[in-house]
Parts: C-alpha cells; structure tokens; sequence
C-alpha cells in the first residue's frame, strides 16, 4: 500500500504492507458511464479505447505533454499536475533517495522564486502546504500538485510558471542542498519502526531481488548525508526533460487560453544532447516459491500474507475494461465471504480476506492476508485458504453474481448521475495515469456506456475463472511476520505447505448464499406532523419542527448532483452513566451497529446496501450520540427506515458481543510492544487527569461490558427524538422530503426530558507536567507539547484562535524544519468545545532525533514566547487570512461543510447565522489581536509536555 507523508509539498512514497497489495490504478480506476456500445465492439481487436473527448491534449516539439479539462466544480479554482515519468528506479548506485531529494530541492528556490519565495508567494495567495499543495515520488514517476484559485489572471499566470519553473528551472543552490539534508533525514527517521525493519528481511523476497527492491524511494543514509551537490545536479539533468514530463490542468479556466500559455512557457524546455535510455524495469517471473519470516520486538500481531503473482494486465482497450470488470466482480463477492466469516461468535482471525489487485510494475498479485489471534496461526491461514479452495472447487453461486451484477451496475448509474458536479481532483488521476502508464481514461460517459454493454453479457464462469487463473503452485510468496517473542511458534514453509495440502484434502462442502431480499421495515410507522415551519433566510434553510418535538433543518443545494447528507445529533453521550458503566456505554452504538438492522444481519443488511449510495454510522460518544448518514435523493427513504429503526428496533445480536470481546481480547494481547501505543495512551491518561475513561483498554475494561446494560443504553439515548436535530443538506426538493420527514422521523418516540451532557471534569490538569516515556528501539523522538484551560466559545474566538494555530505552525516550519533542519513536519492545533464546558487545548508536535528534543522544544517555545511578546508578522497574518478566506469561498460551495456547521451548530446551540459574519470577523484579525490571544491562551501555566524517547536514550532527564 502506498501512502505519502507531506508537507510542504513534499512526500516520499513509503512502501508498506500489512493487510493489502498494492493497488494499481486499474484496480481503483472508477468504472463510470453512457451511450450504447455493441458488443463487437468490445474485442480487443478493436484497438485502445480513444481519451476522454472532453480533454484537449497536445505534444510540443520537445515531447513536453499536455492535458486540460475545463471542469467548474469547485468554481474559480484549477488545479495543476506535473509529472514526471522518473522515480528512483532510474538512481545510480551513488544516488540512491536523489529523486525524492530533488522533489524536496524544487520548493527550496527555483529560476523566478528563488530559496524560500515560492512559498512565501504561495501561502499569500491562499495555498495551504500539506492541504494543497504537494508531491510525491515513487519507484517510477515523481508528481507536483498545485491548486489555484483562478479569479485572478496573475495568480493563474504564476501558477503555470511555477510549473515550468518546476520541470526545468530548479536552482540547486549548494547552501539549500545541505539544510534539506537534515529535513529528508527526519522525514526518513518518521518510518523507522518494527515495519520498517521487518520490511528489509522481506523484502529481497517480495521484490524477487528486481531493482525495486535496490532503490526504495526513500534512499539510503549513507547517500543523503554525504552526496555531493553535483550528483543531484547530475540526476536532475539527466531526467528532468520535456519528452518524460507532462502537464495535467483541470479546473474553472479557458482551455485554449490555457493551452496558448501551455504552448509560449514550456516550448523551450531542452531535452539533453545525449539523453540517457529511460529503462523500464520489469519484475521476472521464474515460477519459483519464496517463503521468509520476520520478528521484531515492536511488532504487535502475527501476519501471515501469501502473494500469487502473474503478469498484469492494464485496462488498454475495451476488452481489458471488461476483465477490469470482472476483477471487480471478483473481489467484491470474495469480500463478502470474508466477511462473513469474520462475523462468526469466535472468529477464526482477527483479519482475514483476499484481493486480486495489482502488484508493481508489471505484475499483478492474488494477495491473501490473516491477522492470526494469538497462538491461532495455523487456524487463521487455514480459514483464509478454505475459502480460496472452496471458490476454485464450486466457485461463485448463480445468486451472488446476479446480485453483484445488479449492485455494480447500480453503483456506476449513481456515478454518472453525479458527472456534473464531479470535483476537479477525480478527473487528474485518470489523466495522470494516462500518461505514466498507458492506462485507459475514456471519460464517464464512454465508461457508462462500456458497462451498460458488457455486464449484461457476463456469465458465471467469467468470475470463477479467475481462482483457477492464480494457482498457488508458482510465483507464491509466502511472508510471516510477528512478535519477536512468538519467534519459536511461527510455522516454517514445510508446515504452511502441510496446511495447504490438508486443505486439497478436506470434504469442503459448496457456498451457501442465506441472502434474501425483503423489506427493512415489516408494518409502517404511524406518521407525525409538522407543526412549525421557520424559513431560515439567512443561510437558504428551513428548519422544521415535528410533533413529537424534533427538529429538522433542510438545505437544499445543487452543489453535487444526486447526494445527500443527513446527521442526527443530541448531547448527552456515555456522560450519563456511571464509570461503573462507562465502557458498556462506549461499545453500545458499535454492538448495535455490526448486529445489523430490522430483519437483516450485519452481513445481509451489507448486501441489501450493496449497490446504493447509503451510507450510515451510529455513533456514542462521550457528550453526544446521534447518526451520519448519505445516500442519493432515491434513496433517502430508505435510509430514513434505517433512521426510525435505530430509534425504534435496534437489532440485539448476542453473536456480536462474543465477537466483539474476543477480537478485542487478541488484539491487547501484544498491544504494548509499540511505542507508539504507549506514547499515545500516556498522552491521553495525562491529558484525561487520570480518568478510568481515559486510560488504555486492558482484560480487565473489557471484562466490565454487559451486553444486555449496552443495549439497555443505546436504547435510552435513542428513546427521546424531542432532543435531536436532524440536518439535511444536498440534492432535495424540500416538498418532496417533508412527507418522508413526517413518517419516518415524526413517528419516532419521545420522552421530552431533553437531557444535557454531564461535565464530568475529564480535561488536561492545571499546572505546568512533563512526562518521559521511554520506549522503543529506533534512535527517534516524538515531542507532545499541550496548552490548555478554560476558553471563551465563540464563531469570532474559535476563527482566532484557528489563526494563532496557523501563524504559529508557519513559523515552527519556518524555524524548526527551515533554519535548524531538526524536523520534518512539525503540527500545531487548536481545538476548542462548547459541550460539557467551555474548554480549548493547543496543541504542538513534531518528531526529531532525541538528541535534539531540548533545543527544539525550547525553540518551539521561544516562537509561543515571542507570539506573547510582538504577535505575529503582518505577513503571516494576512498569509493566514487569504488561506482561510479562499477556503472559506469553497466550503461555502460545498455539501460536507454545511452539513457539519449545521449539526455541530445544533449540538452547542450557537449562532445559525454565525457563518455570514466570516468576512467581517476575519477583517478584524490582527497582529495584535492574535497577540492578544497568545498571551490568554498560551501563557504556559498549564502546559503538558510528553516526550517518547528511545528506551536506552540517556539524552533528556
């Protein structure tokens, strides 16, 4: 699995596999759609499916690609890509981490921002590094991001120059060279751990010993600390060059003024004289079987992950979209099957499943995965397999491909419908891919119209096909890793084969689909009334109140077609009820929920949802409880049945409550040997004054639930529908909704008591605690510094106070990352809270070598000190002002924002209209004013400083 660490616009692909393959674009590539499309033509004969018709596309004389696509959601904003079709595969031996270096080198001055200045340009304008701007590399391409808005030519124009800046005008300055050096070494530091050391016994096997396997992105110490400045120059001449890079522009902009722009700036990229041959790399697959295990004392479960790879086959043409297709088919039922038996009373596993995904490179991988429970290892491999051998000896039943048939093509109609108000970012990664890969980017409705055609025509054997495909007797990888203790008890590769031979030899008997289709709910509800109607003119609302006493506020928006959110909220929460009961009132809504609803198990009720848009959650928490929930405007009565259910006939299923303890009874059982878990729970059990409901899970906890007193709980939390407030913002007529509104939620049952929240006085001590945690065998620290104490709730205090957050953490990357190259991405938050009381903590982070944790504490704190003393620069104030303010002007265009300003508007009974007041708040802060806040806030008479240090480090007392 891939994931990027950023921060400052850059990131390094880390490499990381726990319960999952990497995925390749194909695998995750929507499947969207219409127009009809014959089925001779989907042959592969017919040659590669055409680009999406709706992008312009071009190549200069120098090779230099383009791709743009005019597309107005979000309006007046574009986002940019640059890639580059170089990652670390192509480093020399002297070079090796140089390509994610040099990713690092383009934000430390370029020809027209040099140092610091594209940053400092960036952030005037409104861009946020981390949340906008970005980049990453990997083995085989290195990508920029850069968002924009596009309401003023001159920030466009800048935009595009600091994309050709980008592709071929990075300074490399000697004097930059050597500060980054300290900030990719701590970026490196961040992912040491049990994974990363683990990783490198296993990986010679995963990789085949191939040149993935020599040239991890990240690169070596060795190399980083001691390179010379004209390596890097060697490498970013060599490959940074027009005929390995292309542009990709989507967004709220004129496409041929684009295009024309595109056409004057990078026309005179040069391609080197004598250019090296960009080689591709390939995995070669010899048949043979590899095995290795690999312990480590930090590890906290036993895995056991078997990897059957074959030659991959990307979506090109229409008849690799159909096998695409199948894929997906594939996966989705086998996923079912794994589900189900994770949902039985003892779990054979704690995880288990099977994916057909892509590899790297070349190759695509069946990748079978179990977390095993303690001392379990053989039975979890053994479950994990069974169901593999079950699928190639009957295969897939008549009912569940019907179904998932049904369910996909459901799901892609539902994409379509939404083609209008599709984000920006949805369509880069298929252009992206596009270029880096080969792989097909026909457009929506090209796509639509392929999977009108093909799904009807697939039969059974289509699926059942594919397990034969992946035979186990060749290319498997066998990898087994856990505890260093549990060393002596894992299995070798004799007993893994032993398992899978007696598996060949078991009497398994076929797949027994219990899935029947019926209604959720078995009699209707008697419907309420409304009784009041409030126009809320202000924000383009109506808020509704029922008979029964609840509340209803509906917006109505066109800003994503097809989706609506709704949430329910009331205070109260597991506050209510004693410590005594606390952790059964903590697991209540999670019981409930994977007992599934009405008369669907969790597993059916899953498959009833397959193919929707809905989706829900019940949550309770400590100070309230309520309900998340989407679905599309066809499907919000369905999904108001679910609403009433919960409140009416939550499902009691004794089967989840065995499940639920011992799952959580084989995860504690190694739970301690992170460090990572010991820092955290320090900080919470010191954060939380040493409260039972703060402290980590143990036996002991878990031994305390009562099943019958959780059910007992969720039930009253959801007895009294006059203390909640339903939200409804998206794709609704609110005439048409009013009536569902009426049946499903007037009905519900109400006790009118309106309970509040119990202030239960978990908050952060006064005074001033330090805390060393010393754990962990990587030479890493990670420092947790917490102010905290009473606060002011207000619309005006909380922007602020996010504003002090954001002027302090400019300056800690400014300071700590820039000019001591100490960190890598350091984190500064303000979180403030209304309900039980008025309280706020601030908080700063960051990772470091431990011999430097004292000197960039004390800088961190110098920066809180001068804060107190002088405020922040007008610069950074007004850096944080257009970020927000651009921010701000999106949100206002967007679902999730309002939905979440509605329903935590209602939980702390605010100002509604609070929100029109965002321009005139913000005017109003200042260098002084956030000064002002840094000395109320920040003072230090209450600050929690917890600091995980190596277990054998002596640098801190």
């Amino acid at each position: 699995m891939q994931f990027k660490i950023s921060i400052k616009g850059c990131s390094v692909t880390a490499i990381v596999f726990a319960l999952s393959v990497l995925c390749s674009f194909a695998q995750n590539k929507k499947a969207t759609t219409f127009t009809k499309v014959s089925p001779a033509s989907m042959h592969p004969e017919h040659g590669q499916l055409p680009l999406d018709p709706a992008v312009r596309t071009g190549k200069l004389a120098n090779g230099f690609t383009y791709f743009i696509k005019r597309n107005i959601n979000p309006k007046n904003r574009v986002i940019f890509y640059l890639a580059n079709k170089i990652g670390s595969l192509v480093e020399t031996d002297d070079q090796q981490g140089l390509a994610h270096f040099m990713e690092h080198m383009n934000f430390n001055g370029t020809t027209h921002f040099p140092k610091n200045d594209l940053v400092d340009y960036l952030q005037k304008v409104g861009v946020r590094f981390g949340a906008d701007i970005n980049a990453y590399t990997s083995f085989d391409e290195t990508v920029y991001q850069l968002p924009l808005p596009t309401d003023k030519p001159e920030v466009l124009s800048s935009g595009l120059q600091i994309m050709r800046d980008w592709a071929q005008g990075a300074l490399l300055d000697s004097a930059e060279i050597e500060k980054e050096r300290g900030v990719v070494l701590e970026e490196k530091r961040l992912g040491k751990g049990a994974a990363q050391r683990m990783q490198q016994k296993y990986f010679p096997v995963l990789f085949s010993n191939s040149r993935y396997g020599q040239r991890l992105p990240i690169g070596l110490d060795t190399i980083l600390n001691n390179f010379k400045p004209m390596t890097l120059s060697r490498f970013y001449h060599d490959w940074y060059r027009p005929n390995l890079q292309a542009l990709i522009v989507v967004g709220d902009i004129n496409v041929n003024e684009i295009e024309q722009a595109i056409k004057q700036k990078f026309a005179d990229l040069k391609n080197p004289v004598h250019e090296k041959i960009r080689t591709k790399y390939i995995f070669t697959l010899t048949g043979s079987n590899n095995f290795v295990k690999a312990t480590d004392p930090e590890e906290t479960s036993t895995q056991v992950q078997v990897l059957i790879k074959r030659q991959a086959h990307p979506v090109k043409n229409a008849g690799d979209y159909r096998a695409f297709i199948v894929r997906k088919l594939f996966n989705h039922m086998l996923s079912n099957r794994y589900l189900e038996l994770a949902q039985q009373k003892q779990p054979p596993f704690i995880y288990g499943g099977a994916n057909l995904g892509g590899f790297l490179g070349n190759i695509d991988a069946l990748n079978m995965q179990v977390v095993a429970n303690p001392g379990e290892v053989e039975k979890g491999f053994k479950a994990v397999w069974r169901e593999m051998e079950r699928l190639k000896r009957y295969g897939f039943t008549a009912s569940e491909f019907e179904k998932a048939k049904s369910d996909y093509l459901k799901n892609n109609e539902n994409t379509y419908k939404q083609r209008h108000t599709a984000y920006s970012e949805q369509f880069v990664g298929e252009y992206l891919s596009y270029f880096l890969t080969g792989t097909a980017a026909p457009g929506i409705e090209k796509e639509y119209s392929l999977t009108k055609a093909i799904v009807p025509l697939l039969s059974l054997k289509d699926v059942d096909t594919i397990a034969s495909y992946f035979s186990s007797d060749s290319n498997r990888d066998i990898i087994i890793t856990g505890p260093e203790h549990a060393k002596a008890d894992l299995p070798d590769e004799a007993s893994i084969n032993k398992w899978i031979t007696s598996i060949k030899q078991e009497n398994i008997s076929r797949y027994k689909n219990s899935f029947t289709q019926k209604a959720l709910l078995d009699t209707q509800p008697i419907p309420g009334k409304i009784i009041k109607q409030v126009d809320l003119d202000g924000i383009n609302a109506t808020e509704l109140i029922l008979s029964n006493g609840a509340k209803a506020i509906l917006k109505p928006t066109k800003f994503s077609d097809n989706d609506i959110l709704v949430k329910a909220i009331a205070p109260g929460g597991s506050s209510l009820f004693s410590d005594a009961d606390y952790e059964s009132a903590n697991v209540a809504a999670y019981l409930v929920t994977t007992s599934g609803l009405g008369g669907y198990s969790y597993n059916n009720l899953n498959k009833f949802l397959a193919g929707t848009t809905i989706a829900s959650g019940v949550f309770l928490a400590d100070y309230s409880q309520g309900i998340q929930a989407a679905a599309s405007p066809g499907e919000l009565e369905t999904l108001l049945q679910m609403f009433y259910l919960y409140f009416t006939a939550p499902r009691k299923d004794s089967v989840a409550f065995e499940r639920y303890k011992a799952e959580t009874k084989a995860s504690l059982t190694d739970r301690k040997n992170s460090p990572e878990n010991r820092f955290y729970d320090t900080i919470s059990a010191v954060s939380g004054n040493y409260s039972i409901r703060r402290t980590p899970p143990s036996i002991e906890k878990l031994n305390q639930l009562d099943f019958n007193k959780s059910y007992q709980i969720f039930r009253k939390q959801f007895s009294d529908a006059a203390n909640f407030t339903f939200t409804f913002v998206g794709d609704f007529d609110i005439n048409k909704v009013k009536p569902l509104i009426e049946k499903y939620l007037g009905s519900l049952p109400a006790t009118f008591l309106h309970e509040k929240a119990k202030d239960l006085g978990i908050q952060p001590p006064a005074g001033k605690i330090t805390k060393i945690v010393r754990a962990g065998i990587e030479p890493k620290a990670t420092v947790s510094l917490k102010f905290s104490g009473d606060y002011d709730y207000s619309y005006a205090n909380n922007l602020e106070m996010d504003a002090l957050a954001e002027v302090l953490q400019i300056r800690l990357i400014e300071r700590l990352r820039e000019e001591e190259s100490g960190v890598y991405s350091p984190g500064v938050n303000a979180r403030y809270n209304k309900i039980p009381s008025s309280r706020y903590v601030f908080s700063i982070s960051f990772g470091c070598a431990p011999i430097n944790v004292e000197k960039l504490i004390a800088s961190a704190l110098d920066e809180v000190d001068k804060m107190k003393r002088s405020g922040p620069s007008p610069i950074n104030t007004e850096k944080f002002k257009a970020e927000k303010s651009r921010t701000h002007e999106t949100q206002l265009r967007a679902n999730d924002f309002w939905s979440e300003y509605l329903n935590d508007n209602a939980l702390n009974e605010g100002d509604i209209y609070a929100v029109n007041d965002f321009n005139t708040v913000l005017e109003k802060i200042t260098p002084e004013s956030i000064k002002r806040k840094a000395n109320k806030y920040l003072s230090g008479n209450n600050l929690i400083q917890i600091i995980l240090m190596p277990q054998n480090s002596n640098s801190i007392k």
